[in-house]
């Protein structure tokens, strides 16, 4: 490859994703949050579908998912993204229509409408970032917190016999026949960024193709929340949530 090859490829691996917008980013430094923003910008512009797109943005730290990435956004009320994300591509079937939810959002009060439109095999994409904690209202304990795992509402630790056993919410969702595609993915690398596109890309394929649900788990950090530094945060991460949270695909058909 010759010199301007090279450097032209760089370009465009460092270039800003047509489709971010210029708004400031409020996530924290070293929030996972931002680099899937980029990712899922890459890939509706890769694929063709800017103006085929419909994105929902429940409650959480990915609520303002609309203002950084450039595309048609509706907002849902907390936890429901999945019933939203039904009746929009129900009425507009040609639509690549996907949801942006936290753990929050998807394991703890959307349980249900989660389940529930998987179940149906609804044919769109679900991106779940878990972080283990409630990262936008202060740091309380997640479905998905681990055992021992200090948050504001378990200042001693998360105990069995009091909070119950974390929620591997994706393992669920792969044994429903509706689901298409589960993984569970991170961002903690570059080699685990391009795991992490080639993933997000699969499912939004499979929803055009109209095979079912997927879900792409993004197993992630929350320094403000955890109390750490961002490279303390992907340490923890990788000694900790890679543990209970393997990455890797669960489910592909």
């Amino acid at each position: 490859m010759e010199i301007n090859e090279i450097i032209k490829a760089e370009n465009k691996v460092m270039a800003r994703p047509r489709l971010l917008t210029d708004a400031h980013m409020h996530y924290c430094p070293g929030c996972s949050h931002g680099v899937v923003h980029k990712l899922i910008a890459e890939i509706i512009d890769e694929l063709g579908q800017e103006d085929n797109t419909v994105g929902v943005a429940p409650v959480g730290c990915a609520v303002f998912a609309y203002k950084y990435i450039d595309v048609d956004w509706v907002e849902a009320a907390h936890g429901r993204a999945p019933a939203v994300a039904t009746a929009i591509h129900r009425l507009n079937p040609e639509k690549l229509v996907f949801t942006y939810q936290g753990d929050g959002d998807f394991a703890a009060i959307g349980t249900c409408e989660s389940i529930h439109a998987a179940n149906r095999g609804e044919n769109i994409a679900i991106i779940f970032i878990n972080n283990a904690i409630y990262g936008m209202t202060g740091g309380q304990m997640a479905p998905t917190t681990l055992i021992g795992m200090k948050t504001a509402t378990t200042p001693y630790g998360r105990r069995v016999d009091l909070n119950g056993y974390p929620l591997v919410i994706s393992d669920l969702v792969a044994k429903l026949d509706g689901a298409c595609y589960v993984t569970r993915q991170s961002v903690h690398t570059p080699a685990a960024v391009r795991k992490a596109k080639a993933a997000i890309k699969k499912a939004f394929q499979n929803a055009l193709a109209k095979k079912g649900t997927s879900l792409v788990e993004i197993v992630s950090t929350c320094n403000s929340g955890w109390k750490k530094s961002p490279a303390e945060s992907n340490k923890w991460m990788e000694e900790n949530m890679f543990v209970k949270y393997p990455l890797g695909d669960l489910k592909d058909i």
